[in-house]
């Protein structure tokens, strides 16, 4: 899979995209991810990629003119499956978006900054709308961060068990049931019995139930959406 992100702060991105799962995921060949910076694509002086918004009102808006030569030139050399902006009134990234995602071959996705993009661009060149939470953040690089790791999670071959990602909070509508390790009994905190006792089917019927009370008490909207 490719991802292209679109950003004004390229080196913002480069340290996550550098450690832990995405980076396993990229040196593998699984996973290749570019980041392309949008001053580089601007005709304006000094890299000048906003302008206040007609009609007047607080805060600046990007261009329409170098999104678009940076997507056209983009376009020229890949097939974009989606082209995604990320942004506070996008739809709700959930799980079962990601692994939708995941099926893709080519990405293109915008970062947006200040009040946000000229909406000619959204109408007449973004397929695909992402926010991943009720709430505004400084720009749009840390939720394409969110939304690529969330994706690149997912590609057979990156994670060391392929079926832990199947076993996630969300993969089936409800949250994950608590988990434990070594040692069996900590400061007497003790791990439950049944999962220790090797009965598989006990152990399965344990984490069911636990995921659900899980989810009756901290997401009960999950089961209402169910």
């Amino acid at each position: 899979m490719r991802i292209d992100i679109i950003t004004l702060l390229p080196e913002l991105m480069e340290s996550p995209l550098d450690h832990s799962i995405l980076k396993r995921a990229r040196e593998k060949g699984l996973l290749e991810v570019q980041l392309h910076n949008l001053r580089d694509y601007t005709p304006y002086k000094h890299g000048q990629v906003d302008d206040y918004q007609y009609g007047g009102g607080a805060g600046m808006v990007m261009m329409a003119e170098p999104l678009v030569r940076c997507i056209e030139s983009l376009q020229k050399e890949h097939r974009y499956d989606e082209i995604i902006y990320m942004t506070p009134d996008g739809q709700r990234l959930q799980q079962q978006m990601a692994n939708q995602l995941s099926l893709k071959k080519e990405l293109l996705i915008i970062a947006g900054h200040y009040k946000g993009i000229d909406e000619r661009v959204r109408e007449h060149f973004v397929s695909m709308e992402i926010s991943i939470g009720d709430y505004v953040l400084s720009g749009g690089e840390l939720p394409a961060l969110v939304l690529t790791d969330a994706i690149g999670r997912l590609l057979p071959g990156v994670l060391g068990d392929e079926t832990s990602a199947l076993t996630d909070s969300f993969q089936d509508g409800i949250l994950s049931p608590p988990v434990y390790t070594r040692p069996a009994e900590f400061r007497g905190w003790k791990v439950p019995d049944v999962l220790l006792s090797g009965n598989f089917p006990a152990i399965e019927a344990w984490r069911e139930e636990e995921a659900l009370k899980r989810t009756r008490e901290r997401r009960p909207d999950l089961l209402d959406e169910g």
